[in-house]
């Protein structure tokens, strides 16, 4: 009677602890199937203002705070604008100080906490630039998805569309470049959006259903009188792209692709997410079955990057070996699987998503070079 005691107690401890473990791999798989768009993913550390001055802030010291380029600064209530680290400021073993460019919204105290993102800017188009723009709604297969659209004389359009943790806001990171060009611009928010339908299931599906959307988008420009597009997309927005260059319907119209840190990996991206919140490494394996069994993101679902032959197009990468989401190295592959098409700019020392901000003249030549002759 003890022996069966016992082991019916080891089977409904071996069962309690496999749900546990169950739901702790559920529970990491969030990091990328919930991150909600305009917060910072759990890659970005946060930092601590010690103080301000007349056009400079003192933040922790991190490898962070030590980037080189232009960010915004995200707080809480608050938003803000730095340049690069002052070299002649007065720095100690635990802070930096960097220019100030603004304050946007907000407050900058000692003590609040704050964390680096590519958004330089807030608002609109119109506000936050001051260029000339319409609020406009592009049916989906979900419902109506905002946009903006910034008029210009080209035929050639540029849509883009944002990734992780950042917003449609990060697009004006290079609307006055592409304004300045004439190309109109389409500016998407897409499910999971403010102001945009959810997905069915509630979950980011990092790009294999998104996708739509783009196409959504692009059908919209052809409607209105692009003759080309050119799609721009920054992590899974890229992979958006990707997809949406080789499954639309109109995918003939698509004359090239901007990729800025593109999710060419999904386990991967997962993977980084999940153990940037301090998920056990034997868990991980488990945060990527959470994923599939919830989404249906399965390895059948081949990118260009596991399937260079796919992309059709000329292509133009952004990318560096310090983002610690999306690994460069399916960057670096699929620009060496295809010469002829990608054309891959490296950016070192750039997060996720931001490889406009640690270089922005350099990033804008390569990108004027690469539109040209798609104009």
């Amino acid at each position: 009677m003890r022996t069966v005691t016992a082991t019916a107690a080891a089977v409904t401890m071996a069962l309690a602890a496999g749900a546990a473990s169950v739901a702790a791999g559920r529970l990491a798989s969030d990091a990328a199937l919930k991150a909600p768009p305009g917060r910072p993913l759990p890659t970005e550390p946060r930092l601590t203002v010690h103080g301000t001055a007349a056009g400079q802030i003192t933040l922790t010291r991190d490898l962070a705070s030590l980037r080189p380029g232009t960010y915004g600064l995200g707080g809480d209530g608050s938003h803000a604008v730095v340049g690069p680290v002052l070299p002649t400021a007065t720095h100690t073993a635990d802070t930096a100080v960097r220019r100030l460019e603004r304050v946007t919204h907000g407050t900058l105290a000692p003590g609040d906490r704050v964390w680096f993102t590519p958004n330089l800017y807030v608002g609109d188009p119109g506000s936050a630039l001051g260029l000339d723009h319409a609020d406009i709604d592009i049916p989906g297969e979900l419902g109506s998805l905002p946009a903006w659209f910034v008029p210009g004389t080209r035929t050639t359009w540029v849509i883009a569309v944002h990734g992780l943790g950042t917003t449609r806001e990060l697009s004006m990171n290079v609307m006055e470049f592409l304004a300045a060009r004439k190309f109109p611009v389409l500016a998407l928010a897409y499910r999971g959006d403010l102001g945009a339908p959810r997905s069915p299931d509630g979950l980011n599906h990092l790009g294999e259903t998104e996708w739509r959307d783009l196409d959504a988008a692009i059908r919209y420009a052809v409607r209105y009188g692009a003759e080309q597009v050119v799609l721009l997309g920054w992590s899974i927005g890229a992979t958006m792209a990707l997809r949406a260059a080789a499954h639309s319907g109109l995918r003939d119209r698509v004359s090239g692709l901007v990729l800025d840190s593109p999710v060419l990996n999904w386990e991967a991206t997962l993977r980084a997410l999940a153990a940037a919140r301090r998920t056990p490494g034997a868990l991980l394996p488990l945060a990527v079955r959470a994923a599939q069994g919830r989404t249906g993101l399965y390895g059948d679902h081949a990118t260009p990057g596991d399937s260079p032959d796919t992309l059709t197009v000329p292509t133009l990468i952004f990318h560096g070996p310090d983002d610690t989401v999306a690994p460069w190295i399916h960057s670096r592959r699929l620009a060496d699987a295809r010469p002829n098409l990608v054309n891959l700019h490296t950016v070192k020392r750039a997060p996720h998503g931001a490889m406009w901000n640690a270089d922005p003249k350099s990033y804008e030549e390569s990108l004027r070079r690469f539109l040209t002759p798609l104009m």
